[in-house]
């Protein structure tokens, strides 16, 4: 499987479809089949390169829904929307709703544990060919805010990326190649506000692992924090698109992979406005190849990323 690129040199707009009773941002909305299925299509109208399907919550304090819950929620869709065409992910932990997933269609398994929460996981990716996103993570989301703790030289960012170097080394050691793995920072995910604006100004010490960077922020509470209001009240999480969209915009410009985004439309907005005065600024504009310019941790090729 080789690694799907975004169009015109931008990043690839993967599509949160949470099929869950319980996500932070749209629990239960689409946990009927027929809804998910109809909001993946909706997600690839908008724009979705990738459709992300998640059957089990990893909002902070999440409890695990059981292996045979989590494959009813996610297997239909995988499989409906695979025979529609659509470039699917599985948002999954576990290795057998992974490799099940991968046999109803799913060409990539997005594990928000990076391999540590299934010793099988690496293999079973291995055995399946698909594409591999390893985020980085400390524990289950009903403790991992009691690891939100960095405290070697370098902080957050070394930290961060000293860990996803050795999931990357993992996953190739248990057969994944090394040119199907895409890296996540995790943001929200055992870190503070503070962990999560330090990664990302420093995203340039992430790829230097030599692999695309994935970037997940859409909505997250730490966006909810900035936007609170007078009385420190965070802003709700359906008034955190605007923001968001500012973010998405500043993250094509750095050059990340792909963007896993809950509102593609307005995602697809700014990479619109990015795409069209990076022509503008090269001298493109009017040819029809509306590419932006490499930047730190830019794709340099289907699935391929610096390493500056």
């Amino acid at each position: 499987m080789t690694l799907p690129a975004g169009r015109d040199g931008l990043p690839l707009v993967v599509g949160v479809l949470n099929v869950t009773p319980d996500s932070f941002s749209d629990g239960g909305r689409w946990s009927d089949p027929e809804a998910a299925l109809a909001h993946g299509r909706a997600l690839v109208a908008d724009g979705a390169d990738v459709v992300d399907v998640g059957g089990e919550s990893t909002r902070p304090g999440a409890e695990r829904p059981p292996l045979a819950e989590e494959l009813r929620r996610v297997l239909p869709v995988v499989e409906a929307l695979a025979a529609d065409g659509v470039v699917v992910s599985v948002d999954t932990m576990r290795a057998e709703v992974a490799a099940a997933a991968v046999e109803a269609g799913a060409a990539l398994v997005n594990d928000v544990s990076g391999g540590l929460a299934d010793a099988d996981m690496l293999p079973a990716v291995a055995a399946s060919g698909a594409a591999y996103v390893a985020m980085h993570w400390r524990a289950h989301s009903d403790r991992m805010q009691d690891f939100a703790s960095y405290d070697a030289p370098g902080g957050v960012v070394a930290e961060v990326s000293a860990a996803l170097g050795e999931r990357l080394e993992a996953a190739v050691a248990a057969g994944v190649p090394a040119e199907r793995v895409v890296l996540d920072p995790g943001l929200g995910f055992a870190k503070t506000a503070e962990h999560n604006w330090a990664l990302l100004a420093g995203l340039d010490d992430v790829a230097a692992l030599g692999r695309p960077l994935l970037v997940g922020a859409s909505r997250k509470a730490f966006l909810g924090r900035l936007l609170a209001g007078a009385d420190g009240t965070p802003r709700p999480v359906g008034e955190r698109e605007a923001a968001h969209t500012a973010l998405v915009a500043l993250l094509a410009l750095r050059g990340v992979w792909g963007l896993r985004v809950h509102d593609v439309r307005a995602t697809r907005d700014a990479l619109a406005v990015v795409g069209r005065l990076a022509a503008e600024q090269t001298g493109a504009a009017g040819s029809g190849d509306d590419r932006r310019p490499p930047g730190p941790g830019a794709t340099t090729g289907p699935g391929e990323g610096s390493t500056t």
